[in-house]
């Protein structure tokens, strides 16, 4: 398995991963210790709840999100930020068409084997 991305990322060269219940992703610079993903929510589309052992940040590029970190819940729009220690519960609810940015640390090896996570779309906790 290549154990890289390549240098410069396309966007116009690259196709969205179509992930279900409203989501699709792109995976863009990546190694063993770092993945950068585009990820684009319709309305309405969920991330339920769900932890990984992986730190996570994430920069809201356009739209409106409602999300959960541990016990908090707070509104993301368009150029706010949110940081997400490993294996702290977390989901996200899109309440205008978006794209989220994420980035992880180490990488999320089950993107790369072509796994969907199960946690789009549903109403539910999940770990991954």
């Amino acid at each position: 398995m290549k154990r890289s991305s390549e240098f410069f990322c396309n966007a116009d060269s690259m196709e969205w991963e179509i992930l279900g219940g409203g989501v699709s992703r792109i995976l863009y610079g990546w190694d063993n210790q770092i993945m950068m993903v585009k990820i684009k929510f319709e309305k309405g589309a969920i991330g339920s709840t769900h932890r990984h052992f992986h730190t996570q940040a994430t920069y809201c590029a356009a739209g409106k999100f409602e999300f959960t970190i541990g016990d908090k819940v707070q509104i993301i729009k368009a150029g706010d930020g949110v940081y997400i220690p490993p294996d702290l519960i977390h989901g996200a609810v899109c309440l205008e068409e978006g794209i989220l940015i994420d980035v992880f640390s180490p990488v999320r090896e089950d993107f790369l084997d072509g796994s969907k996570p199960a946690y789009y779309g549903k109403n539910r906790d999940h770990e991954s």
